[in-house]
């Protein structure tokens, strides 16, 4: 069997959903042999497609032959196509990072453009049902990425490879299942035209060392390294989708979402098993590495505020929770009152808390309140108010929303933002220096009471 029968019997069972009657194909094309393969398959399946091509002006005139080659390939096979030139060393130097990670970012975020804007200049797209960014990703590139995530430190979330398919970003790699070599072969057969990246043999770039130094050097102990790791990556994909039901299932139990801010209790993290790997798992969404787990994990024995940032996140330990906050969050905005708790500071001041008993002592005033202790539920919740709150005010058997409320109190813009309320299982108790809620009121029947005083 041929590549290209091979080809067409790997797209029948793994893309079956998809022909030629029913999909656009966005080729993403450098014009090397993989990507030269790849157009001349999918022409001679008789797929419809528009050629996209990145010039990142990285290698002077070879960029521009590059570009010039992949403009051949269209009259060619008389398709459209669509160039793109990126100032890539700029980029990467405005956001501090290496040349291939710019031209990755530069790369897709263009055929996400353009698979929802299709801005195709000379053509109108047909209807169809899909339009797929389509690139030459292939086995030995799937082998590399794989070693590179191992010595990164991805975890089996790295080890699964490069995928087929992404849904959400309407891509396919339809090559995965074939090696290099055979690429190489079907071109030659073929008598296809291709143009050769000389950066390919320099060993500067990380991809590069993996694929002309490290590999070859295993191959000498072990010969058949490529096809085990090949082998292992549908071992590790599936092995991948059992440990995220179970982290899944860890992120439920421990988090809890407060506005923009998470939530996770000590204690039920202390317990949890096995600890390293859950929290590396719940940290690494907030841009922390791999090496900051163990810091993380000393919070949980540290003292009250202690922290630690990732470039986006800070988490904090505070009192009996860890809280993960953005660095925009000063202090962490919802705070958890605790039972037994009597002294809390905030950013508008001071709570005080006491437990007494009935009858009431002394009546309420903005700046001091009395609630049914037996009526709430622990922790309390203290937090500034949001859009959509409400509440029931004393002596009101309807709700109101706070806006309206606070409208009704002649509160200014800058007063209503400076609003702080206590809530108990979702139902706000206190707006505080303003009126508590009439659910939570003392009655004849209320035993134990709980005084909170602002200041």
């Amino acid at each position: 069997m041929n590549l290209q029968e091979k080809f067409i019997q790997h797209w029948k069972i793994n893309f079956q959903y998809l022909s030629s009657a029913n999909c656009h194909l966005l080729l993403a094309v450098s014009g090397g042999v993989d990507s030269v393969v790849l157009t001349d398959l999918i022409a001679k399946s008789g797929f419809d497609f528009t050629i996209l091509h990145c010039n990142f002006q990285l290698r002077g005139d070879e960029s521009k032959r590059d570009e010039s080659f992949v403009r051949s390939l269209g009259e060619k096979y008389i398709k459209t196509v669509l160039v793109k030139t990126f100032d890539t060393n700029s980029y990467a130097t405005e956001n501090k990072i290496s040349i291939q990670v710019a031209a990755r970012e530069l790369r897709y975020n263009w055929f996400k453009e353009i698979n929802e804007t299709l801005v195709f200049p000379d053509s109108r797209l047909p209807a169809i049902d899909y339009r797929l960014i389509t690139t030459a990703h292939h086995a030995d590139d799937n082998i590399e990425t794989v070693l590179i995530n191992f010595f990164r430190g991805t975890g089996i979330q790295g080890l699964k490879g490069i995928q087929p398919y992404i849904k959400e970003q309407h891509l396919i790699r339809p090559l995965l299942n074939f090696r290099k070599y055979e690429l190489l072969q079907y071109a030659k057969e073929n008598n296809l035209s291709f143009v050769e990246d000389s950066s390919n043999s320099s060993d500067k770039y990380t991809r590069n060392y993996f694929r002309n130094q490290l590999i070859p050097s295993i191959k000498e102990i072990f010969s058949n390294a490529e096809e085990n790791i090949l082998n292992n990556i549908e071992r590790f994909n599936e092995a991948e989708m059992l440990y995220s039901q179970a982290i899944r299932l860890h992120r439920k139990k421990l988090i809890e979402e407060k506005g923009n801010e998470f939530h996770i209790p000590i204690l039920k993290l202390k317990k949890a098993e096995p600890l390293h790997t859950i929290v590396w798992e719940i940290i690494k969404d907030f841009n922390f590495s791999s090496a900051q787990t163990d810091e993380v994990i000393k919070l949980l024995d540290a003292d009250n505020g202690s922290s630690i940032q990732s470039t986006t996140h800070r988490i904090i330990r505070n009192r009996k929770w860890i809280i993960i906050a953005t660095l925009q969050t000063e202090v962490a905005n919802h705070i958890l009152i605790e039972k037994g708790e009597k002294h809390i500071v905030f950013a508008n001041g001071e709570l005080n808390l006491e437990i007494l008993s009935a009858p009431l002592p002394t009546p309420d005033s903005r700046l001091l309140t009395h609630i049914d202790f037996a009526k709430l539920s622990f922790p309390l919740m203290l937090r500034p108010n949001k859009k959509g709150d409400y509440f029931y005010p004393l002596g009101m058997q309807k709700k109101k929303k706070l806006n309206r409320f606070f409208i009704d109190q002649k509160l200014s813009a800058t007063d209503k933002e400076k609003v702080w309320v206590i809530e108990s299982n979702k139902k706000i108790v206190w707006v505080i220096g303003l009126r508590i809620d009439d659910r939570f009121k003392i009655t004849s029947s209320t035993k134990q009471i709980l005084q909170i005083s602002f200041r």
